[in-house]
């Protein structure tokens, strides 16, 4: 990633951790998660289970993502700055409250606290390797891509390799009401690639050791 880039980057991070952060005076609880969730669970709780908008693709793993991604995403599908429409009528219909509830339920869903730290080795392609660090992916999703510099920023080390792509193409989409997402950082960093050089980078993150998973409930099993 050339000077000006980084220069950028680093504004934008800084400008987005001095601003108000969305309702951090709001304490999710867990159990109350549990209760709010369903609609959540007929997709992110099925092991495989694959969206069909804007393509196909398996719907991310969100047990032990960090509980405030889970309510920022919610907040951009919820205000638009995802363009999703499935995701933006189910975010849309939830307050304040039951988005913390239900981020509160995910991040905790299979922690395992006595888990050993994560390796720090990957086995995609020196060429996804190399288009990472380009990216400087690590100077916001922290080491193994699996500590974010700030809590609002997601893990993504283990993720599925085609919702990662889906996701890095739609930070280029531009004037589509239907698809797209609204992120300074994330637009500078997935324009500079061409969509086979971001294919390269989904596969390679998400061939890294991850504590991300899909928890089947009851219900799913």
């Amino acid at each position: 990633m050339n000077q000006l880039l980084r220069s950028f980057l680093a504004l934008v991070v800084a400008s987005v951790t001095i601003a108000p952060a969305f309702a951090q005076d709001i304490k999710g609880d867990a159990k109350a998660g549990e209760k709010k969730n369903a609609t959540c669970l007929g997709c992110h709780a099925i092991i495989g289970y694959q969206a069909s908008f804007p393509e196909v693709y398996k719907v991310p793993k969100i047990a032990g993502q960090g509980e405030k991604y889970i309510v920022s995403s919610l907040n951009a599908y919820k205000k638009g700055e995802r363009k999703h429409p499935s995701m933006r009528g189910i975010a849309g219909s939830m307050s304040d409250q039951d988005m913390a509830d239900v981020a509160a339920y995910f991040s905790a869903l299979g922690v395992d606290a006595n888990a050993k730290p994560l390796e720090k080795v990957s086995g995609g392609s020196a060429k996804g390797q190399e288009l990472v660090t380009k990216g400087a992916c690590a100077s916001c999703h922290g080491e193994s891509l699996s500590k974010p510099i700030d809590p609002s920023y997601p893990l993504i080390a283990g993720q599925y390799s085609d919702y990662l792509f889906v996701a890095l193409k739609s930070y280029k989409a531009e004037a589509n009401p239907q698809v797209g997402r609204g992120n300074a950082i994330m637009g500078g960093v997935a324009k500079q690639f061409s969509n086979a050089e971001l294919k390269e980078i989904a596969n390679y993150v998400a061939s890294m050791p991850g504590v991300l998973k899909t928890v089947p409930q009851n219900r799913f099993r």
